[in-house]
């Protein structure tokens, strides 16, 4: 399995959480995973990576509202 990137963004005004995440795609490894903590559930975001080649799961720990998980198509499912 690859690198995990945790990326926070909890706590940042609109856009800058969708920047930071669209800055980090790009240098995504295949293996690797963005796992990106929000306060709300980024639905713009969602199409956005199906046009680059990424997939994504939506998950709701208890620490924060939404935690989601971002890797390549292409590559394997991370596990939560």
């Amino acid at each position: 399995m690859g690198t995990t990137h945790v990326l926070d963004v909890c706590d940042l005004p609109p856009p800058e959480p969708m920047q930071q995440v669209l800055d980090r795609l790009p240098d995504l490894a295949p293996g690797d995973v963005v796992r990106m903590r929000h306060r709300r559930e980024p639905f713009p975001l969602y199409p956005m990576l199906a046009d680059m080649g990424f997939t994504y799961r939506v998950l709701t720990p208890p620490d924060v509202p939404f935690e989601i998980l971002i890797w390549r198509a292409d590559g394997p499912e991370p596990s939560a």
